[in-house]
């Protein structure tokens, strides 16, 4: 088969959709090297050059600008006898020839329906205009998780028979076993705790970071906090500077993929009491780094984290304390949740979910 992508998330974004589409991309090509994998975007970048140098990933240049994008690149894909296309991101191009073409599309969340209170007017019109002429007009829709099926269903009124599950899982860095050395070699850079919790993601509302902050109050456990600052971040700040807690928290950003990994395996927990995620690769990310996961009971959070993590009320922030105080404590209770949670997280490795998503491929 021949199979076209929407590359505008593989060359363009750092993380998030950006590791999704990378990810998508490099395990297929390496569990089912006879078919051909196209990309098409406006430009390549240095992101994902690794994957675009395998022998059956290749580039083809679309039309730059938005639109002029969206109404060729479908009809570009058809020039060069794709089989099937695959938006990535919740959109499909806009224009089509007459030729046959199979059109999936990925939808991660609805996050913009459910909390509409993070975006713009505007910006829930684009979106919610987009996301359902994508959905209406796709063979198939992958989601990412059960919650974001059910959202499906509810908020787009999508039939139940046109959406596949497929999970997503997340970059090799996080499950290979780095040497003592180059551990020890980050957490001298960092200047990371000899023991600390760890939270990543975009430091923005619908993340709760707050929550944690205002966990750890009244506590000497270090934080170490690994994301984009929004202006959320003020609000943080504020928090910490009237609790004077300034030096128990430590905040990074642009921290290489190996890096991350390693301050993963090098924290005592993850803790992630978001509102609302589509998926929580994060999660995942700390399985696979054996750290046991403190996370809300909220969305897809426990279907990512299995019956091993711990979860709390995100707004809950005394019991939030508790649990990372008993975890803290508890060093064989961790060892415990850290063993059983990477057995679980085996159900979202690489060639589980190539085989899943090409299944879908087949039968279109």
């Amino acid at each position: 088969m021949k199979i076209a992508f929407d590359g505008k998330r593989f060359f363009n974004n750092s993380s998030g959709l950006g590791n999704y589409s990378r990810d998508l991309v490099r395990i297929l090509a390496t569990y089912f090297p006879e078919n051909q994998y196209v990309l098409f975007n406006e430009s390549p970048s240095e992101k994902g050059k690794d994957i675009l140098s395998l022998s059956n990933v290749s580039f083809v240049e679309t039309s730059k600008g938005t639109m002029s994008r969206q109404l060729k690149m479908g009809k570009d894909a058809q020039k060069i006898d794709a089989d099937i296309f695959h938006g990535l991101s919740g959109e499909l191009p806009l224009k089509w020839a007459g030729k046959s073409i199979k059109k999936v599309v990925t939808i991660h969340d609805l996050i913009f329906m459910r909390f509409p209170q993070y975006y713009s007017f505007f910006d829930r019109i684009i979106h919610f205009w987009k996301f359902k002429k994508a959905a209406v007009h796709a063979d198939v829709i992958i989601a990412i998780s059960e919650q974001t099926k059910r959202d499906i269903i509810k908020l787009l009124k999508v039939p139940e028979e046109k959406i596949r599950v497929i999970y997503q899982g997340c970059h090799c860095a996080f499950k290979e076993n780095q040497s003592e050395d180059f551990l020890t070699s980050v957490k001298g850079k960092y200047h990371l705790p000899q023991r600390f919790i760890l939270n990543v993601g975009t430091i923005e509302e619908r993340k709760n970071l707050l929550n944690i902050v205002r966990g750890i109050n009244g506590t000497e456990i270090p934080l170490v906090v690994i994301g984009k600052k929004t202006k959320y971040f003020n609000k943080v700040q504020k928090y910490l500077k009237k609790n004077k807690l300034e030096n128990q928290v430590q905040f990074l950003e642009s921290v290489s993929m190996e890096e991350l990994a390693a301050i993963y395996k090098l924290a005592d927990i993850f803790v992630y009491p978001s509102f609302f995620e589509g998926f929580g690769i994060p999660i995942i990310e700390a399985l696979y780094s054996q750290t046991p996961v403190i996370a809300s009971n909220t969305s897809s959070l426990p279907e990512a984290g299995g019956e091993y993590s711990l979860y709390i009320d995100p707004l809950n922030s005394n019991d939030l304390k508790s649990k990372i105080l008993f975890l803290w404590n508890n060093e064989a209770d961790r060892k415990r949740r850290s063993d059983k949670g990477l057995q679980f997280v085996q159900k979202f490795n690489d060639e589980k979910i190539a085989e899943n998503l090409m299944m879908v491929y087949k039968k279109l």
